[in-house]
Order: C-alpha cells, then structure tokens, then sequence
C-alpha cells in the first residue's frame, strides 16, 4: 500500500470535520433523527479508517467541538461525551486499520470498523458513569442509548462506510491496501 500525504490526509479530514457539521443540521431537520441516525459518526469512522490515528482522533475531537459552536449541535451538556466517544472512534478505527491485514479490503474494514465502534461505546459509557454523570448512570441507559436507540445508525454505518472506502480507494482517490 502507498501512503497518502500528509497535505491529502489533512485535507480529508477537514473535509470529515465539515460534515461533522453539515451532516447533523440536514439530520436535525427531521424530528429526532439526528439522535437516532448518528450522523457526526459517519465521517469521524470515515477520517480514522481513511487517514489513520492521529487524523480521526482530531476529527473526533474537532468535529463535534465546532459542530457545537457554530449550530449547537449537540448542545454543550452533551458535548464532553459525545467528544469522547468521537475521539474514540477516530482513534480506534485508525489503529485498527493499522494493525489489521487479513488481505481482504472488506474484512480490514469491517473488523476495524466493529471494533471502534464498540470501543468508542464502551468507552463513552464508562465516561458517563465515573466523570459526567456518576451515580446516575446505569447498565441499562448504557444498552438503551448506545445499542437499542441507535440501531438504525449501526446498520447505517456497517453498509455505508465500507462501501464509501471501497468506492474511494476503486475511484483511486485514496491508495489501494492491496494490489489485485
């Protein structure tokens, strides 16, 4: 695999941030759907298994940061765990993509993708427990708002992003993981 730039993954990840913002307001236009769907999920996942770690952890923390001060979306009570979640994502899916290589593109993805995005729950989950709301925070809010209440933007994200990365690196916009 060639590596991509510096400059191309720094501008990909402004990219990511922008939707960051932009996403959620289309969203957000459609009563609860923005909480349901996850739309500042898609291109934080999108930026850590594109660009790497470093690049999908700071979309992670940027994206919902400016989101949250140009729209205020999410609102400043939910923006510490959102950004730690976020970050999560980023930063797991890049490592992920590092360390895994199974010689199969949809694997990579896939395995890397899964397991951001459990770690990004489990840890946004225990951020709430023992830092943003300790004491009142259960097992079952934990289940109910990262699992059952998202479900849609699981499925959403399981079939879009791998698919958005195979186009990507198929339209040679971003180097090829393996050669055929």
């Amino acid at each position: 695999m060639t590596k991509m730039s510096y400059v191309k993954r720094s501008m990909i990840t402004a990219v990511c941030i922008a939707l960051c913002v932009v996403l959620p307001m289309a969203f957000h236009s459609i009563q609860n759907a923005g909480s349901i769907f996850s739309p500042m999920h898609i291109p934080v996942l999108l930026c850590g298994l594109i660009c790497g770690w470093p690049f999908g952890l700071l979309c992670g923390i940027a994206g919902p940061v400016l989101s949250s001060l140009l729209t205020s979306m999410p609102a400043m009570a939910y923006l510490p765990p959102m950004a730690v979640e976020l970050a999560v994502y980023g930063l797991a899916a890049g490592i992920m993509m590092q360390a895994v290589h199974t010689k199969k593109i949809y694997a990579d993805l896939y395995l890397s993708l899964i397991a951001a995005m459990l770690a990004g729950r489990l840890v946004a989950g225990a951020a709430k427990a023992l830092i943003f709301a300790p004491g009142s925070y259960s097992m079952a809010a934990w289940a109910g708002s990262y699992f059952v209440t998202c479900w849609p933007a699981i499925v959403i994200q399981l079939a879009l992003i791998p698919t958005i990365c195979f186009a990507l690196e198929k339209a040679r916009l971003i180097p090829a993981r393996y050669r055929n």
